[in-house]
């Protein structure tokens, strides 16, 4: 079985953004994005992989054995756009639909700047995240 690439680290986080995000409305998106995080999960920031900030975890095991850690919310400053990994299986339309300008894909919901969004409805697309993962998948 595969390993996932995509774990947890010691990476700094500070470091991270202010050495790779080169464009300024991004990077001061991304510290305005930590804090909204930290906020509606109560978990401070970490690095995932090279390039994911996330916050909190959940252990997940899939019927065909994979299995593996993630975080419960978390983004990613890149270039092209600021990739936000959340997980909202029940009012996802919903709460899109409301959520300004946006391009969504299975697993990622993509903004180019904070100020094209409204940020109360990401609020609830973070806490509900949270939220759900971690009823789906309690700790043990």
């Amino acid at each position: 079985m595969a390993k996932n690439k995509t774990t947890e680290t010691e990476s700094s986080v500070i470091d991270f953004i202010n050495t790779t995000v080169e464009d300024e409305t991004k990077r001061n998106d991304a510290f305005e994005l930590i804090k909204i995080m930290q906020q509606q999960t109560g978990f401070e920031a970490k690095m995932w992989g090279p390039g994911i900030i996330g916050f909190g975890s959940y252990h997940y095991k899939y019927d065909s054995g994979h299995e593996g850690d993630a975080p419960l919310a978390g983004f990613s400053p890149r270039k092209a756009a600021i990739s936000l990994y959340l997980y909202l299986p029940d009012n996802k339309e919903e709460l899109l639909s409301k959520f300004g300008k946006h391009k969504a894909a299975k697993g990622c919901v993509y903004i180019k700047k904070l100020a094209d969004i409204d940020v109360e409805i990401l609020k609830k697309m973070v806490s509900g995240s949270a939220e759900y993962l971690q009823k789906l998948y309690p700790s043990i």
